[in-house]
């Protein structure tokens, strides 16, 4: 059953007995047969169009940071408060997902978060000045941040018997978006003569779709929500949404956090680091992109498959261990021999990034409400990512001290073994409401 029937239940179970039934008639059975049908179709379509876009941000500009930097005149200090905007955007406003999805609902927020990424996208495209470019992405990564928190509450609200097929549809297409943009931004722009500003304002026209399709989300679901509907949701929502949990009595979510931050210091640091790691190793440059986008392509069938599966288990242990040891056996092969076999090590690291999928699919799966799934995915999210803002750096001041990638993937290595630890508690089979009222 549908989230959208389950208010509309709560209120006709709590109506007097003298209520006409045939206001029950009418109004019960419409929110499902709208949901199970076209409206579910145009939200998984919503869902998949804003994960797509979650990342191009990002990737598009490092594929170009060398041209925008000679084209704006920016500074090395502004380059590098570009790499570190993203993590820090996504912790600081990841936190103001819960307030405002209470005030104006998860949909309305995502949909004014694609609106951010869309202006942002297109905008920084024609200014001429460094500072109002790193605002105008500051703006577009605010409406990542918000949509990060908000879509898999989404999904448990909207999609509350589909969870793990709705994460595993996201994480595809978030490592889509990924790999697209990673593969495509620089011959996109040589075919478009070269223009750097053209190269990322092409990304701006995606998400401009996204958010129409949001926009479409946005105004069926309000034509289709009568008086009766608002009433029972207004019903139920104190009781299953609004309620605030003492969520860092939990030791569930503080492992939860600390898994997600510690899976994003990998991703980050590979995505960032990788091509250098393969070229100082003796593959040419066209090569370690092309390994960098193996990487990314590894975790598209993946991210689809790992959430279906490891929502049939009990816990998700399992996958823990499996894909942590993936990760230090590809961080270990980088390590010693990287120009040897790379695409075994491209591959390894491919699958322990897959560790985000899982992170989505547990944060789904430790909350019984929608409610409890926006607090938890905030606090874990926006703590992540604050937890994973000192590894590129870390990795990058490792190499410019050493002149070698030893001690940085070494490093990588070494924290895929805490990562399995807190990983180990957080995918156990437990409910954070049950852990945070004790």
């Amino acid at each position: 059953m549908s989230t959208a029937a389950d208010p509309a239940a709560t209120e006709t179970g709590s109506r007097p007995p003298a209520a006409p039934s045939t206001e029950k008639t009418t109004t019960t059975p419409a929110a499902p047969a709208a949901v199970r049908n076209g409206a579910a179709v145009l939200l998984a379509v919503a869902v998949a169009a804003a994960a797509v876009n979650l990342r191009p941000v990002v990737t598009s500009l490092g594929a170009l940071l060398d041209p925008v930097r000679d084209g704006l005149g920016m500074s090395a200090t502004t380059a590098g408060l570009l790499a570190a905007v993203p993590p820090l955007c996504f912790a600081l406003l990841g936190v103001c997902a819960p307030g405002l999805a209470r005030r104006m609902g998860p949909i309305a927020v995502v949909t004014a978060a694609m609106a951010a990424i869309a202006a942002g996208v297109l905008a920084r495209s024609f200014t001429g000045s460094a500072v109002v470019f790193l605002l105008l992405t500051a703006l577009a990564l605010a409406g990542v941040a918000l949509a990060n928190v908000l879509i898999p509450v989404v999904i448990k609200r909207y999609f509350p018997d589909r969870v793990a097929p709705m994460i595993g549809l996201y994480s595809m297409s978030l490592s889509v978006g990924t790999s697209l943009a990673a593969a495509t931004t620089v011959p996109l722009t040589n075919a478009m003569g070269g223009d750097w500003r053209l190269g990322l304002g092409v990304w701006g026209l995606l998400a401009v779709v996204a958010l129409l399709v949001w926009l479409g989300v946005l105004f069926a679901r309000r034509e289709k929500s009568g008086p009766a509907t608002a009433t029972a949701t207004a019903a139920a929502g104190p009781a299953a949404a609004h309620v605030k949990l003492p969520i860092l009595r939990s030791r569930t979510a503080w492992a939860l956090a600390a898994f997600f931050g510690l899976q994003s210091t990998s991703a980050y640091s590979a995505m960032g680091w990788l091509p250098k790691i393969y070229h100082d190793a003796g593959v040419s440059e066209s090569a370690s992109g092309v390994l960098l986008a193996l990487v990314m392509a590894v975790s598209v069938p993946v991210s689809f498959l790992l959430p279906n599966l490891a929502a049939r288990r009990g816990d998700q242990r399992l996958y823990v261990v499996v894909l942590g040891l993936a990760g230090i056996a590809g961080f270990l092969g980088l390590m010693f021999a990287a120009g040897t076999v790379p695409w075994l090590w491209a591959v390894l690291v491919g699958l322990s990034m897959c560790a985000f999928p899982l992170a989505l699919t547990m944060l789904g799966l430790r909350a019984r409400t929608p409610g409890g799934v926006t607090q938890l995915s905030a606090f874990a999210q926006s703590l992540g990512y604050l937890i994973s803002i000192p590894g590129p750096i870390l990795m990058g001041a490792l190499y410019q001290s050493t002149g070698r990638w030893y001690l940085p993937l070494g490093l990588l290595a070494l924290l895929l073994v805490p990562q399995m630890l807190v990983g180990l508690r957080a995918a156990r089979a437990r409910h954070i409401e049950d852990e945070a009222v004790r």
